[in-house]
């Protein structure tokens, strides 16, 4: 028990005075102990900076090669007169017009050869975001008030949602289907494609739309929602809404939680780099109605407060023309899976309770487990993103920490304030010198917290993510596009910045995206922050 007090944090709630018996007037007062995010600061496993380095030498062995075979060849003519140097090339060998047919056509042969392998850029072209109607809002005194009128929550369990609400980081603006608070089962079939319908064909008419490509041209479609699978699955349910062409390449994810967005991602990289010059669409969501829980069950309650009603739907391309009018190019995807740990594997778990009705239950190692998987995810990405300068301090203390048992003292303040001080931790780099942009998965305000804290993020950095949480809710696997949103609606985004999405969910995984943006992004008149975006981050 003493190993995991590091990882507790304890508040003081419900202070009163005892209003009878006894101990009538004495003050009184509750002690809640919650757990936290393992410090990312305390360890990191070496295997996945191994992998990190791995990855950056695989792909950018040609970057050093190059530079050295310039010096190289200007060390050997650099004292060579122009005179001397023509006359060494001309006149001081023979040539015949073979070995000339040879060496040009050899050398064509090579550069043809390496720009027919290089992996293609993948563009994002335009995306877009589901906004359900105003009749679909509600606040948090609505949620409770409509929760306790529909007759499924005994007084305990509507009690425990309102306590959760009120420390959640939510809004009084999000939405929900109006099903889950109407009288008997919601969790239908008809319900949850009514709601997948709704949310998905909403994203995809405004992508299609501001983008202007066709439905028929799109070769690659990936939809991801973990929780609604139908037969026929939700991607032919979008093939036969536009009348898609019969030899599209489709596929549905499900059951791969909050961070199946990036997944989705992958694969359309994938399929793309397989099947040139061809658009591709990824459209992420999740089911509210279709997962509703109606129990006591205190655990699978806790969804119930958090997750809303939204939709994203993502143009990409790898076609060379659609340079100049993509938004982001695709640098890099990193995914690490936790599912061979029992624990991680269990953390977030559909199943029915003892009245055998379903729900996802959560454990209480979430937050370890998670922040696990989220060290393990950025200690791999961070060769790839970090500057040198970064990268050599990060490498100096870890070798020192594992040579001598302990780190030396660290000049960065921002680091110092983030680990409140500990010498004992190691240097962990300051990834705001690697982006400009954060869209971390809006899960809960508990989670931004820690995360901020943990990876030294100012206020502003996590901006998005918290407007998000406020305004839209927990979307599940949409939920970094709507920050994305948030960022160009502010008009944020600058040519040649860096954007990281960071996602996570159930297996445990944690994904990462990393785009970098090919021109300034102004603001527009469409999109999900339309007529809001101004008030924050003033209500946050």
């Amino acid at each position: 028990m003493a190993g995991e007090h590091p990882l507790l944090s304890t508040e003081i709630v419900n202070r009163g005075l005892t209003p009878n018996g006894p101990d009538a007037g004495s003050p009184t007062f509750s002690v809640r102990v919650r757990r936290r995010l393992p410090d990312f600061l305390q360890s990191v496993n070496l295997k996945y900076v191994r992998l990190g380095y791995h990855y950056l030498i695989k792909h950018g062995l040609y970057v050093v090669l190059l530079p050295l075979v310039v010096v190289v060849f200007g060390a050997e003519i650099g004292n060579l007169s122009r005179e001397d140097l023509w006359r060494k090339v001309w006149e001081g060998t023979d040539y015949d017009v073979a070995t000339l047919v040879a060496f040009f056509s050899s050398l064509v042969f090579t550069l043809c050869v390496y720009f027919m392998s290089r992996p293609r850029p993948v563009y994002l072209i335009d995306f877009a975001c589901y906004k359900p109607s105003d009749d679909l809002k509600v606040s948090k005194a609505e949620f409770i008030e409509q929760a306790r009128k529909s007759g499924k929550f005994d007084e305990a369990s509507i009690e425990f949602q309102a306590r959760i609400l009120n420390s959640s980081g939510i809004g009084d603006e999000t939405y929900m289907p109006k099903a889950v608070m109407a009288p008997g089962n919601c969790a239908t079939m008809k319900e949850g494609r009514a709601e997948a319908s709704e949310v998905m064909f909403g994203a995809l008419d405004e992508l299609f739309s501001r983008s202007g490509v066709r439905p028929r041209d799109v070769g690659v479609l990936v939809v991801n929602c973990s929780l609604f699978n139908p037969t026929p699955s939700l991607s032919a349910m979008i093939i036969n809404h536009y009348k898609m062409r019969g030899s599209i390449l489709s596929f549905n994810l499900g059951g791969m939680g909050c961070s199946a967005g990036v997944i989705a991602l992958d694969l359309a990289r994938d399929m793309l780099q397989a099947n040139p010059n061809n658009y591709a669409v990824v459209v992420s969501t999740e089911a509210v109605t279709f997962n509703w829980y109606t129990g006591r069950n205190r655990s699978m309650l806790v969804p119930n407060c958090f997750f809303r009603m939204g939709c994203s739907a993502v143009l990409l391309s790898n076609r060379r023309r659609d340079f100049r009018r993509a938004k982001y190019r695709l640098e890099h995807i990193v995914r690490t899976h936790k599912g061979g740990d029992e624990r991680s594997f269990r953390s977030v778990y559909q199943e029915e309770d003892e009245q055998r009705l379903k729900g996802l239950s959560i454990s209480r190692d979430i937050m370890e487990v998670g922040g696990n998987a989220i060290k393990a995810n950025i200690t791999t990405l961070s060769p790839l993103v970090l500057p040198f300068s970064e990268q050599l301090l990060f490498l100096a203390t870890l070798a020192f920490s594992h040579l001598f048992g302990t780190t030396p003292t660290k000049a960065n303040t921002t680091t110092k304030a983030a680990n409140n001080n500990n010498n004992n931790n190691l240097y962990i780099p300051d990834y705001k010198l690697a982006f400009e942009h954060f869209c971390v998965h809006a899960a809960s305000k508990a989670v931004l917290d820690e995360l901020q804290r943990n990876l030294g993020l100012t206020d502003a950095n996590v901006e998005a993510s918290r407007a998000t949480l406020h305004r839209f809710g927990n979307t599940s696997s949409s939920s970094i596009w709507y920050e994305l949103a948030y960022l160009e609606a502010k008009g944020s985004v600058r040519a040649g910045d860096r954007v990281w999405q960071l996602a996570f969910g159930s297996g445990f995984k944690c994904n990462s995206a990393v785009w970098k943006a090919m021109r300034t992004v102004r603001r527009t008149s469409a999109g999900p922050w339309i007529g809001c975006v101004d008030r924050y981050p003033a209500e946050l």
